[in-house]
């Protein structure tokens, strides 16, 4: 029996958000480029809020900005595996509570207004979209925002309600730049991750209904903020792969004790029990993740986000290029029992079931 080739996934790749810097090889695009080559990387997941690495606006405009993009990583050794508006999704959807932390992710001009900030945004994205497209990228990066996370722990008790009135308005919100998404062709892809309005599958669900299942709302795959939460996140696989179109490889570890949780009692990353690691330092099944997302058919990128509380981050994603490589899977062509298989025949199956044996 001949078995369909889905693709292979791709990488690996690595998320520069959290290695992006001043200093040389991360002050630009052409210098961090190559680092991540040296590594070993195949592409970069880049973030959209710095100019030194992508103007996006520009890149929304204009072709020839894209392709002299694509060039200069293509130089380097590496390709742009998605871009990512993690910080302006966040301000798509701010309750009043964060306001002041997360008014610094905005343009100092919309600082303070925010509804500014949250039209700032909204433009972002859908510069976003024009830009992937011009790329040739199928997939984007971003967060839902949170309007309910204050009222995530349900205490005090909620209104009848109000987790429907917030799932509405953020379909409200998001559903222009779904649908700008779906005029370029691009699937927009929230990370799964506390403190966002869609941290868990069922939180999930409930904005694809109230987005009507939109077909370019997807998901950002992340087992890290899975485990954190206790959550099977090999399960999820089964459960959501259809909407799964991107991939953040990222290592965790959960050590509950007497003194804290879940929750983790307001310590430093450090001190939490649940706390991410280095890629290969947690508790992470990987060889498990990469099996199901073969076997579902997931012919994305694997990314790398490093984020490590004891491990510097130079060694971490030294060592994230090889982890990832020797984990990715080559999806079968035939069936391992091909050498056995019998001819059909008309009339064959019926005759081996018995079926026209006269009694």
């Amino acid at each position: 029996m001949t078995m369909k080739n889905t693709g292979t996934m791709r990488g690996p790749a690595i998320f520069l958000s959290q290695f992006i810097g001043d200093e040389p090889p991360f002050d630009n695009l052409d210098n961090i480029a190559r680092w991540a080559a040296s590594l070993g990387y195949l592409g970069i997941q880049l973030p959209t809020t710095d100019p030194r690495f992508i103007d996006l606006a520009t890149a929304a405009q204009s072709q020839t900005y894209c392709d002299e993009l694509k060039g200069r990583c293509a130089a380097a050794g590496v390709e742009i595996s998605e871009l990512s508006t993690h910080l302006q999704g966040q301000l798509v959807a701010v309750h009043p509570a964060f306001d002041a932390m997360f008014d610094d992710f905005a343009p100092v001009e919309r600082r303070g207004n925010p509804a500014a900030r949250t039209e700032w945004a909204v433009e972002q994205l859908k510069l976003a979209a024009k830009a992937s497209r011009r790329l040739g990228l199928s997939a984007h990066a971003t967060f839902s925002g949170a309007l309910m996370w204050p009222f995530f722990y349900p205490w005090p008790q909620r209104p009848h309600g109000l987790v429907e009135e917030g799932f509405a308005e953020l379909a409200r919100r998001w559903r222009p730049i779904l649908d700008a998404f779906d005029e370029e062709g691009v699937d927009l892809c929230f990370e799964i991750h506390p403190g966002e309005d869609l941290h868990d599958g069922a939180s999930f669900e409930r904005f694809l209904d109230a987005v009507d299942h939109h077909p370019r709302a997807h998901i950002l795959y992340d087992p890290s903020h899975l485990l954190l939460q206790q959550l099977d996140y090999l399960a999820f696989i089964d459960c959501y792969h259809e909407r799964i179109r991107m991939f953040h490889a990222k290592d965790a570890e959960f050590l509950p004790n007497g003194r804290s949780g879940v929750y983790g009692g307001y310590q430093a990353w450090i001190d939490r029990p649940g706390r991410f690691r280095s890629l290969g330092d947690g508790q992470i099944d990987f060889h498990g993740i990469f099996s199901r997302l073969t076997q579902y058919g997931y012919s994305g990128w694997a990314v790398l986000e490093w984020e490590c509380c004891l491990k510097d981050a130079s060694q971490g994603a030294a060592e994230g290029a090889g982890f990832i490589k020797e984990r990715i899977i080559q999806p079968a062509q035939h069936a391992f029992d091909d050498f056995a298989s019998v001819a059909p025949t008309p009339g064959r199956n019926r005759a081996i079931l018995g079926l026209d044996n006269k009694h």
